[in-house]
């Protein structure tokens, strides 16, 4: 089920708090959740608004929810929104719409709800829910292009990639908020003329550009997830870094997949955009004529019309060098959700399709969303076709993996005439030197 389209997507709509104006990426129309803790304070749910955030155990105990939307404060409150992730589409529908009523302009009780916000500056934003499951998916059918050309010249995509969305499970534990360090890796190396491999750091490591996809009302194991309720588990979205080891990886791959190349860490954004928030950028879903229909468990006439997402997606880069010199970050990719060949709807339903039962708080990744020109590619192995072309900074520095003190910055908005802009926030990761191996 796509969400509706209502009064809180009406773009004319201002709030009253002063840093949500329309140039804020998180307007009257975004209204994102988040954990947050304050010094000292236990983490507890909130809502971000312009550059504020609104205590939800505050509101919960405020008196001015009823009914579905005073269930989900009170499931937000707590130090993750699991509870709230279970709850599914109705209450939180029901609590966005009681948030739009208090936050615009003009709104009653403001004095109230006034004394629930805190500048974002003075709390630390959390991981927003205890992830028990995150499985990555291969989405990206430039990036699979690319990536198979620098080992398949011939047949870059291998012959299942247009019939099945390709994934693994990754490691949960590992899945850190926006600003927690990257420490480079260990891992077994081989150069392609060495008769063994070594335990060495990480020479090729590097990012990956993601949409991350947060899972709300849990199937029950055994029971398949139906292509036009698959959105229904959907509880939002955020920005997703897959670090990657890229030597590791290329030792350790075959046959079983990625492990040590990618358990090291992974990084999200920290603000829950809600699918509701994304309904004015839904697009149909369509593939070129000449590919393969999909199978019809990952097919139906309302899945086509608009399970498809228009959300802009960039990379930024930072040296210790630029930040030393004061040089602002540099954009080096810029790409798009449009360039996703399976829908979320679908890896929803592909994962359930065996009876794999799926729980709120677990965490899909998208894979690498590349798209399809220079400028585009969603990792440096893309960008520097493998390593043997360096791309070139503005300050003269060059690149073909990550290399420490680099600070890797993903962002993302979704906008189009006649709708408000909605923001991503950051999903930002600093490189930091290999411990001394014991």
């Amino acid at each position: 089920m796509t969400p509706a389209l209502d009064f809180t997507h009406d773009p004319g709509r201002r709030s009253w708090v002063a840093s949500a104006g329309p140039d804020s990426a998180f307007p009257l129309q975004n209204l994102p959740f988040g954990v947050v803790a304050g010094p000292g304070a236990e983490p507890y749910g909130v809502v971000r608004i312009g550059d504020m955030v609104l205590d939800l155990s505050g509101l919960a105990a405020s008196g001015l929810l009823t009914g579905e939307a005073q269930v989900a404060a009170e499931a937000a409150a707590h130090g993750t929104l699991n509870a709230l992730f279970a709850l599914g589409s109705g209450p939180r529908g029901a609590l966005r719409r009681a948030l739009h009523a208090l936050l615009g302009a003009g709104a009653e009780h403001q004095q109230a709800v006034a004394g629930l916000l805190t500048p974002l500056s003075a709390v630390d934003v959390l991981l927003p829910a205890r992830i028990g499951d995150y499985t990555d998916f291969y989405v990206g059918i430039h990036h699979a292009r690319n990536i198979g050309a620098l080992f398949r010249p011939d047949a870059p995509l291998l012959p299942n990639y247009k019939w099945v969305p390709i994934g693994y499970h990754g490691r949960a534990s590992s899945v850190q908020v926006s600003g927690a360090p990257v420490i480079r890796p260990h891992g077994q190396l081989k150069a392609p003329d060495a008769p063994a491999p070594v335990l060495a750091p990480t020479h090729r490591l590097d990012f990956e550009l993601e949409l991350g996809v947060w899972l709300g009302p849990e199937n029950r194991l055994g029971t398949p997830v139906g292509i036009d309720d698959a959105e229904s588990h959907v509880a939002g979205y955020c920005l997703l870094n897959d670090w990657s080891a890229r030597d590791v990886q290329a030792w350790e791959y075959q046959p079983l997949g990625p492990f040590l190349a990618k358990s090291f860490g992974t990084t999200v954004s920290p603000w829950v955009i809600t699918p509701e928030a994304l309904a004015p950028f839904r697009i149909p879903f369509e593939r070129p004529d000449h590919d393969p229909v999909p199978l019809r468990y990952l097919d139906s006439p309302r899945h086509r019309a608009g399970s498809g997402l228009d959300i802009e997606l960039e990379v930024r880069l930072s040296t210790a060098r630029m930040r030393a010199d004061g040089d602002a970050p540099t954009r080096i990719s810029r790409s798009s959700s449009r360039h996703m060949y399976w829908t979320v709807a679908q890896l929803v339903t592909h994962h359930t399709s065996n009876g794999c039962n799926l729980q709120p708080g677990d965490l899909l990744g998208s894979g690498t969303l590349s798209g399809p020109d220079a400028g585009s590619e969603g990792s440096l192995l893309e960008l520097s076709h493998g390593g043997t072309a360096p791309i070139t900074l503005p300050n003269g520095e060059t690149r073909t993996f990550l290399e420490d003190g680099d600070e890797v910055t993903l962002a993302a908005r979704a906008h189009r005439p006649g709708a408000a802009t909605i923001g991503f926030g950051e999903c930002v990761g600093v490189v930091e030197p290999a411990i001394n191996y014991p």
